[in-house]
Order: structure tokens, then sequence, then C-alpha cells
């Protein structure tokens, strides 16, 4: 199956060389340095005199700036990362005026991402051999997966993560293919034991990445605790427990990768339940199992990959009650604690918990789908109350409250 063209992203590690990594370095800082002097501008001429500063005016104030005695250094590396920083914080205040996102806070030298934006006239792109500017030999890229034919990258992040490895991504024009898909629709609870139950009875384990290298986390703490602040040493052991986590992390995104993949190569409809992981995070005894299951970056994968390759996913309401519903019968059962995990309905039918509510979701979200975007199964009684107890609570209840989906 074929869809349009859609803009993709293809992310590569690469191994720079030493002047290759200091001019890296210091646009890195340029970049945090110019984001946060604009953003301060901006807030306090709003503040002060309620004036709102747009992109043009923090553009002349950057140019400004590069006159100066004090921050002449911003003219040592490329001009387009600093002014692709300014465009950065435009498109942060537009989310934040349309209830997107938050107010825009400033870059922290130890904490925040250290990336630079290049777009066409800050790079060269020719034979697989790409070249920034200020650079005078091409990055050693490692090519692990082709781009597309004849691609022209619009634009080229450079990126280095906490664990001290760089990484180059090439936005680019692309037309992903898929096969026709094997399954009409299909239906997925999410959980902890199983990572996913599919509608058909297929469960899917969860690997547990953290769990598993557990102890190894932990000792590397421990030893990052005992050093002292600002040594060397401290420095080392930080990028250790940077390098451990770092591991974990790319296991679990390549299983998921892998998974919903496979999800959207087989099935047309994918039908998903909308879970609040935010507030089962709250629940101290479950949240790192929570966490390590990363439900919100699965959903968010298949939501991207089904717009690429033309499939469609369907998202139920949290508060259906696709667990205590029989899915042969319809009735909804009053008490259905997580220790349950096979049950049987009043009508005889013996359910597996994780199974029927993917039933239950599948048979849902196809009739959200018939009824059309934006309706959601009922879930309120004449008085106004759930007509049933979620497994979890919303954000008002306590923490103590909190449970996570079986």
């Amino acid at each position: 199956m074929t869809v349009s063209h859609v803009r993709r992203a293809f992310k590569y590690r690469f191994y720079p060389t030493d002047a290759q990594a200091a001019e890296l370095s210091r646009t890195f800082g340029c970049v945090r340095k110019v984001y946060n002097m604009a953003l301060q501008a901006r807030s306090e001429a709003w503040t002060l005199r309620r004036e709102r500063v747009d992109y043009n005016a923090t553009s002349a104030m950057l140019t400004a700036w590069k006159r100066t005695e004090e921050l002449a250094y911003l003219c040592e590396v490329s001009s387009v990362p600093l002014q692709q920083a300014l465009r950065h914080l435009q498109g942060a205040f537009v989310n934040f005026w349309h209830k997107r996102a938050k107010y825009p806070t400033f870059k922290s030298r130890k904490k925040s991402r250290r990336s630079a934006e290049y777009t066409r006239s800050a790079f060269r792109f020719r034979d697989g051999s790409l070249t920034l500017a200020k650079m005078t030999e091409p990055l050693a890229v490692v090519w692990s997966r082709p781009l597309p034919a004849g691609a022209r990258p619009s634009t080229v992040t450079v990126s280095q993560d906490a664990a001290g490895r760089w990484f180059v991504s090439l936005l680019c024009q692309d037309r992903p293919t898929m096969p026709e898909p094997v399954n009409a629709a299909v239906g997925i609870d999410a959980g902890i034991t199983s990572l996913v139950t599919l509608s058909t009875g297929e469960k899917i384990a969860n690997p547990r990445h953290e769990r598993r290298d557990r102890e190894r986390l932990a000792k590397a703490q421990r030893i990052l605790a005992r050093k002292a602040k600002g040594s060397n040493n401290r420095a080392k052991a930080r990028l250790k427990v940077a390098r451990a986590y770092a591991k974990v992390a790319d296991r679990r995104r390549d299983f998921l990768h892998k998974l919903t993949t496979r999800l959207v190569r087989e099935t047309q409809t994918i039908v998903a339940e909308d879970l609040a992981v935010r507030n089962m995070l709250r629940n101290r005894t479950l949240a790192r199992a929570v966490s390590d299951a990363s439900w919100s970056e699965m959903r968010s994968m298949l939501e991207y990959k089904a717009g690429w390759y033309g499939r469609e996913l369907v998202v139920v309401d949290r508060w259906f009650p696709s667990s205590k519903l029989c899915s042969a019968c319809g009735v909804v059962q009053s008490e259905m604690p997580l220790n349950v995990r096979v049950w049987t309905c009043g009508c005889g039918a013996t359910h597996d918990r994780d199974v029927n509510a993917a039933v239950n979701i599948l048979a849902a979200g196809l009739a959200v789908a018939a009824c059309g975007d934006g309706v959601r199964p009922q879930r309120s009684t004449p008085g106004g109350q759930s007509s049933v107890k979620q497994e979890v609570v919303p954000p008002q209840r306590t923490r103590a409250a909190a449970r996570p989906r079986g």
C-alpha cells in the first residue's frame, strides 16, 4: 500500500574528529545562549511593557548582539543554527498561546538537550557525504540504513545525548510503502505482565528492560553518589550511569519499533485505549513498571506509523469499562480486582481478563469509527457518576487510590 509523500527523519550515529566535536560543542553553547537571551527579552518586554516580541524582532536583536564585544564569539559559529533556535522559540510561544504546551523555559547547560539544526544553506550533502558549515571535512556517519532514492535533506539536526554519543538526523521527503494488511481490525489492551494483548487472543510479553539491568543501574548510581561534586571522577561516573540508561532505552525503543511496525503492517484498523499514564505514575508501587512499559511512546509510534502507511488508529475513551464488561452478554461486573485474571460471567462465559478487554476495546473502537471522529462510548449514569469503578483514577483522587490497567 502506498501513501502520499511524508516528511521523515532518518537518524544515524557519527563519530566526529576532535576539531568537529569542539566546533559542535561551541555551536550547542551558542544556540543555548541565544535561545535564553531571546526568551528573557520576550518575557521582559511583555512583563514590563505589555509588548509582544516576534521572531523578526529577536532576529534583529541577534544581529545587534553579535556586534557587541561581550557576545562577539557568536560570530565564530554558523548563523543558521542560531536563527533556527529563534524559530524554535517562536514555535514554543505559538504552542503556549494555543494551550498546547506550557510557557517556554530556559535551557540548562546540564539538563537540556544538546542539539543544533542546519538548513540547506548550512550543509552540503553529496554522494553520501555530509559536510556542515564551518567544517572542512565531512562527518564520519555510519549509514545504518539507506536514505530514500534521490532524497535531498531539507534540514540536518546534530545532537549529543547524555551518554556522549553523537547523532545526526536528516529530514527527507519519502513515500513509504506497506503490503496490504492481513487483518481488517484488531483491538489491543496494554498491560504490565503482557505488554500487549490482542483481540485475537495473542499475548506479547513485557520484556521489562529496566528490571533486567536494575542491579547494574543501582551500582552505577551508588558509585556516582560517592563522588565529590565538581570532580572529574564524578563526571566519569555520571557518564557511566548515562550509558547504562541509554542501553536500556535503546532496547526498549527497538522492541517498541518492531512491535508497532508489525501491528501496522498486519492490520488496517488498530483500536487502542486512551490510558491516563500520568495518573498511573502517581502510584509509587507500580510507577517504575508503568514507566518501563512505555505505553505513551508505543501509542505515539502507532499514531505516526498509521499516518505514514494509510492505516487507521481509533482511540477508545479511558473510562470505557473494558475489563469489567462481558464480551458475550454485555453485562458489567460491579467489582474486578487486579488479582483476578480469569473470571466467569453470570451468563456462563469464562473470560481471560486481558483478552476480554481487548475484544471489548475492538468492538467499542469499531462503533467509534462507524459514528465518526470524536464519538466515544458513554460512561455516565443518569446521576452523572461513572457506571463502573475505573482502574485508573482521575487526577483529583488520592495517589494511593491509583491503579494501573492489568
